[in-house]
Formats: C-alpha cells, structure tokens, sequence
C-alpha cells in the first residue's frame, strides 16, 4: 500500500490532490438537487455527499460546503423547505458537473446547463 506523507501531499499539484481525496472513500452518488427561492428562481445543484439516514419518518442527510460563498441550494431548502433529489443519467453528466459553477443569484443552472426543470401537480 502506498502512504503519502503530509508534507507530499501538500505538495501534490491540486488536480491530482482533488482527485486523491475525492476517490478516498470509493465509489458514491452523484445527484442533483434542485430547488426554488423565495423569490420563484429556480436552482439545481450537483451534490455527492446525500445519504439516506431513515425511512419512518424519511430522513436524508446533505452535507453543505461552509457558507463562506453564497449557497443557493441551502439558502433555498432552509427557507422554502422544499426540494428534489434526481439521478444523473449518462446522458447529462457534462450538463449535471457544469451546475457547480458559480453562478450568481437567479441565474438559472437549468437555463445555463440545458436541464429542464419539471413540476408535478399536487406534489407538496
């Protein structure tokens, strides 16, 4: 087994440290987690870290970055209380990775991306 020292980690280039660390804990999900303000604009965020806690009563645990950056997705769940989780097909992986970015304040990553949002009658 390789061990990598603290000190060659740190002086690992940053694509192949990212890459290190994101593949530590193995395979796991990537969903997109897509939600609404307040103020009715819509975000979808690609989130790897949502994990299913219990089933009576429903429970998913989402971890979220600190707050040093506006968090769209987590400023939206917290005062709307709403959100979905969907699957990344194969068919919009490049789509579903470009919704990281930094997009400002009502600008739509459905809009920016190509995703198209859905709304089902009678889902509260």
């Amino acid at each position: 087994m390789k061990r990598i020292t603290r000190s060659e980690f740190s002086e690992l280039p940053k694509v192949p440290r990212l890459n290190l660390i994101n593949s530590c804990m193995g395979y796991k999900s990537a969903n997109l987690i897509a939600t609404r303000s307040v103020d009715g604009f819509e975000n979808v965020a690609i989130f790897s870290s949502i994990t299913h806690l219990g089933s009576d009563p429903a429970l998913l645990g989402i971890i979220v970055r600190p707050a040093s950056v506006p968090r769209h997705t987590y400023n939206n769940i917290k005062t709307t209380e709403y959100f979905t989780v969907n699957a990344i097909t194969s068919d919009i992986i490049a789509q579903a990775h470009q919704t990281s970015a930094a997009y400002d304040y009502g600008i739509s990553e459905f809009e920016m991306t190509g995703l198209e949002s859905e709304y089902k009658a009678g889902i509260e």
